[in-house]
């Protein structure tokens, strides 16, 4: 009692403007909303601010070894050394924030509130993903982007203005690595870019064999190959059901490409005229997870279309799939729909979305994120980590303990980017999102969304020089379909798979 009366006059003794305080036995209402949050040490500290009817604020953060971090001003804004070293002497305990703010000349202090500091390091450099204005039919700027998660720094990877006309998406490192690096390009020198030990390469994706350029990228573990999906991906809107738009697939197959020798290699497993699309290979690239639903008409039936997500072998040795396809969550039974897989790196869980119907849940109100524990086959909603909104696109830290995710959260139309740990049972905190210098100058008035992100481990190094002359090379490279046998070729056309009863759907 005696320490809680000298830390509240300590407080009040460092406002020298003040004449009257009240107290007020409710949290704060800050932006962003970093109460109870878990974080990891040494990240971009967490900047607020109060309403617009507070003039100053004062902030005063105290670890649980006693030692302290204050901010004062327009906004709460911390030192980055500071918060470094106050998260570093708290890992495994929590922090203890007290809020108080001046409005009309009268200050307001509200119940304080915890941050919990993790013991489960982030070993992440930082993270990358894309921005783009939310447009239908045209867009004037996107790019794909990255950010120190130590600091306020962020850099563009790649930008529109280098390929005029051309959509620039689908990033990956593999498995958080950036030196092993691929993004496509979508337009009408449409392609995909692999950069591999810091060579890079152009190769149109699209063969005899496939209906697209790739789409959707997974690296192997190895670093040999790269699971993507061909699509005919569009877009349609919605009238008088409560829904904006609905992205959604005509066809979509899976394929593998061998980036040494830039062939495609498919298999009929996966190339029926079912819709297979999100390849995810797992930590020892000897599975490849995807997701499957039958074809409806579309965009007619639309709301119909629901996927599962299954799985066959990939042998990295010889480079083929394997001969039957296992489904893992029949989905499309319960009425609703997986997407995005995404294996975590030790092996134990896969993140998926989950929705009502579609193949896009980051225009799905109801999209939420769930775990399969694939040691025991159950699955569950990440609680913690969902919200009213919709969380999709999302992929886990090289370590496992942490996954980084896009959320509508915030306003219900634009996404931002959250950072979430998840425990040894496979249960989510309460995420935050990515912090920024000034969050207020930064998100509110801001135009972008942000989506596709990913941890890196380093800093990806791309050069942009010569992208425009690349990408429009008459002579860029071009994918082959793969041989399978010395005297067996994958044929061009493959006579589709029975739909009405694929032996994957039991």
């Amino acid at each position: 009692m005696k320490k809680s009366i000298l830390i509240l006059l300590s407080v009040l003794g460092l406002i020298s403007c003040s004449r009257t305080t009240s107290l007020d036995p409710r949290l704060p209402e800050i932006w962003p909303d970093y109460t109870g949050v878990t974080v990891p040490v040494g990240t971009a500290p967490l900047n607020f601010e109060l309403g617009t009817q507070y003039s100053k604020v004062f902030v005063r953060v105290q670890g649980a070894d006693g030692s302290i971090l204050k901010a004062r001003g327009k906004t709460a804004r911390f030192s980055v050394n500071g918060w470094h070293k106050l998260t570093e002497a708290n890992a495994g305990d929590s922090l203890r924030v007290t809020v108080l703010g001046l409005k009309d000349g009268a200050w307001t202090q509200w119940k304080d509130f915890p941050i919990y500091v993790s013991a489960d390091t982030l070993e992440a450099w930082g993270v990358v993903y894309r921005k783009i204005a939310p447009g239908y039919e045209t867009y004037s700027k996107i790019g794909n982007y990255q950010r120190n998660i130590r600091n306020f720094k962020e850099t563009p990877i790649i930008e529109s203005t280098l390929t005029p006309g051309q959509c620039v998406n689908c990033h990956t490192a593999n498995a958080t690595n950036p030196d092993q690096y691929t993004f496509h390009l979508r337009g009408k020198h449409g392609g995909t870019y692999f950069q591999v030990n810091g060579e890079g390469k152009w190769l149109t994706t699209k063969t005899a064999n496939t209906i697209s350029n790739a789409v959707y990228p997974y690296w192997h573990p190895g670093g040999d190959y790269c699971a993507c999906s061909n699509n005919f991906i569009h877009q349609s809107f919605w009238t008088g059901s409560g829904r904006l738009i609905e992205v959604w697939d005509d066809a979509s197959d899976i394929s593998v490409i061998d980036v040494r020798t830039d062939e495609v290699i498919t298999s009929p497993l996966v190339h029926t005229d079912w819709y297979e699309t999100y390849p995810a290979f797992s930590p020892d690239g000897r599975t490849l997870y995807y997701c499957t639903a039958f074809p409806e008409e579309v965009p007619a039936n639309a709301e119909k279309v629901r996927y599962s997500l299954c799985s066959i072998d990939f042998d990295p040795e010889t480079g083929s799939f394997g001969s039957k396809v296992d489904t893992l969550i029949n989905c499309a039974r319960k009425g609703r729909s997986i997407t995005f897989p995404r294996p975590s790196y030790d092996g134990r869980f896969i993140l998926y979305s989950e929705a009502d119907f579609g193949c896009f849940p980051i225009n799905h109100k109801e999209a939420d994120l769930y775990l399969l524990d694939l040691s025991s086959g159950k699955r569950h909603a990440l609680a913690g980590a969902n919200s009213e909104y919709a969380e999709s696109f999302h992929n886990w830290s090289a370590d496992s303990h942490w996954i980084l995710f896009s959320s509508r959260r915030a306003d219900g139309l634009y996404s931002l980017l959250y950072i979430c740990h998840i425990d040894e049972d496979g249960n989510a905190s309460k995420p935050f999102l990515l912090p920024q210098k000034n969050p207020g100058r930064y998100y509110v008035n801001s135009l972008y969304s942000f989506n596709c992100p990913d941890f890196t481990s380093s800093k990806v190094k791309f050069r942009k020089g010569s992208t425009w002359k690349q990408v429009t090379d008459p002579d860029r490279l071009t994918a082959k379909d793969r041989i399978t046998t010395d005297d067996e070729e994958i044929i061009s056309d493959p006579e589709p798979a029975d739909s009405s009863a694929p032996m994957f759907m039991q």
